[in-house]
């Protein structure tokens, strides 16, 4: 693929280029010349686009599709598309299909359904065969096939010792091991945070305890085990106490927020929205202050959308039995944008690469062209007619965003109509 990027401000910092605006080429899907104007004798497809804005590719730690099993809900293919359009040149596939993606034959299918995307998937294997908790699953062989972590998507490994062992087996080929904070006997049967919302609602509460325990005793694991955690989507404030402890004691740990638990509380489920029942549920206030203030010294590692397709009958039901999940690839950045500056924004779009054992490419001469484009600038409403993905269950429609999203280029293509 070629084209001559114009006038493009780059956001980089590993890069000589940060915050300037340039010309950038790319010739077959590398950086081929950077400077303040370039000319165009081959002819090449031109992007000029209004306020453009250009940094490394975006990766997002925690993305559900469907696709085996649930197609209804989203496939490969279409996710990718989404994925691509809303800025990510990379993306973490959960392993919450059916089959359950718990060995090298499942991680080598869906691989192979995304070689032709423009969008990179890698997929997180199973921690416990068909994630059940039980048997560890077939670590090493998923990790050969392409796997980049381990973990039962919003299942607790509730067998302490299991996760012991996994600790220790998957240090041995610097595997990187999800254990999601959740203690069941404790949460019980909850659908919304434990607080007087939920009582005045008059839904049962899932206290901040499940979590914190649960992250507790992980960390003491991992003091004795060694090897490599990460905790995704952590909601309370006393978590991120738990993990800013434990990252003194050099514990190789990091921990990711979903976007919509920096935004939201509890107190937006007034209308029992189903699209707002969401796992780790919205807390409070308080709590989005502390996770804001994580994310910004750096104790909470990255942000994710948590994206999670649901098909419109287990969400137009009654909140207590409604599935939880949102959407969130479409709203990320501009809500991120909303919250942030820009160029933390951006920071936190591709900071989780390096963690999760990705490439991050510098814009640089040389470099393969692994790029999102986007504008800062403007705000607008997020409406239903925004969303690209077959399911449409956001909790963001008639939220107002900073931004928007061009597209990306990256392994010599790009979603962007040239």
């Amino acid at each position: 693929m070629n084209v001559l990027i114009k006038s493009a401000t780059i956001l980089d910092t590993t890069s000589d280029f940060h915050t300037q605006t340039q010309d950038i080429l790319v010739e077959n899907g590398f950086i081929t010349q950077i400077a303040k104007t370039l000319k165009n004798p081959n002819n090449y497809p031109v992007l000029k686009l209004e306020n453009l804005h250009i940094s490394s590719g975006w990766f997002d730690s925690s993305v559900s599709f469907g696709e085996p099993g649930y197609e209804e809900r989203e496939t490969i293919t279409n996710g990718l598309n989404v994925a691509a359009a809303s800025g990510f040149t990379d993306i973490a596939l959960n392993a919450n299909t059916n089959p359950v993606l718990d060995s090298h034959a499942d991680i080598a299918f869906v691989i192979s359904k995304a070689s032709t995307a423009t969008t990179n998937l890698h997929p997180i294997g199973a921690l416990t065969k068909g994630s059940e908790g039980v048997d560890l699953a077939e670590l090493f062989d998923m990790k050969t096939a392409g796997s980049i972590a381990f973990g039962d998507y919003k299942k607790p490994i509730e067998n302490p010792n299991l996760l012991k062992i996994a600790l220790q087996y998957a240090a041995n080929f610097d595997g990187l091991v999800q254990s999601f904070p959740h203690e069941p006997k404790v949460a019980t049967n909850g659908v919304m945070n434990e607080n007087i919302t939920s009582t005045r609602l008059g839904l049962k509460g899932l206290p901040t305890l499940a979590e914190e325990l649960q992250i507790a005793r992980d960390l003491f694991l991992l003091e004795y085990t060694g090897g490599k955690l990460h905790i995704p989507t952590i909601s309370t404030k006393k978590s991120v106490e738990l993990i800013r402890e434990a990252k003194t004691k050099k514990l190789d740990v990091s921990c990711s927020v979903a976007i919509h638990n920096l935004m939201f509380t509890d107190e937006n489920l007034s209308d029992y929205d189903t699209n707002f029942r969401v796992n780790p549920p919205l807390r409070t206030a308080t709590d989005i202050e502390a996770l804001i203030e994580a994310v910004k010294d750096g104790t909470i590692d990255m942000v994710t959308s948590d994206h999670t397709p649901i098909e419109i009958e287990y969400k137009k039901i009654e909140f207590e039995y409604a599935m939880n999940g949102t959407l969130g690839l479409e709203s990320a950045f501009g809500a991120l944008n909303s919250l942030f500056s820009t160029k933390k924004a951006v920071q936190l779009l591709t900071k989780g690469k390096q963690r999760f054992g990705l490439k991050n490419e510098s814009i640089k001469v040389g470099a393969t062209a692994h790029l999102t484009l986007f504008n800062p600038s403007g705000s607008s409403v997020f409406e239903a007619k925004h969303l690209l993905s077959k399911s449409k269950n956001s909790l963001f429609i008639g939220s107002k965003l900073k931004g928007s999203v061009y597209g990306i280029i990256a392994n010599n293509r790009t979603s962007i109509a040239l």
